[in-house]
């Protein structure tokens, strides 16, 4: 509710592009089988791989996060060991203030 009418039509156009991608890859699916189906038959097809697509992308999803959540530690100690060799500008250590130039 809080998108702009031009970030509204993206994502409406993103979701008819997924759809329009699906629905292009089911008849592929479909002319791969080599069945020849009546309507009804075609339309369980349909039904049935878009239902069983979809499980399979949730199923690899959880697959990848799990992964990820398993490579994030050492990708973290390996940053923080990098990092740690760089000494940073500011921790350089700075000209005591005791002595003045001046005073000389």
């Amino acid at each position: 509710m809080r998108m702009s009418p031009a970030e509204r039509d993206l994502l409406r156009a993103r979701e008819n592009w997924r759809r329009e991608q699906i629905r292009r890859e089911t008849e592929a699916a479909l002319r791969q089988s080599g069945l020849s189906l009546d309507p009804r038959r075609r339309d369980l097809f349909e039904s049935r791989y878009m239902q069983e697509r979809r499980r399979m992308e949730q199923t690899l999803r959880r697959h990848i996060e799990i992964e990820r959540q398993q490579q994030l530690p050492a990708l973290i100690q390996q940053l923080k060991r990098e990092l740690q060799l760089e000494e940073p500008l500011s921790a350089s250590p700075l000209p005591k203030a005791t002595e003045s130039p001046k005073g000389k």
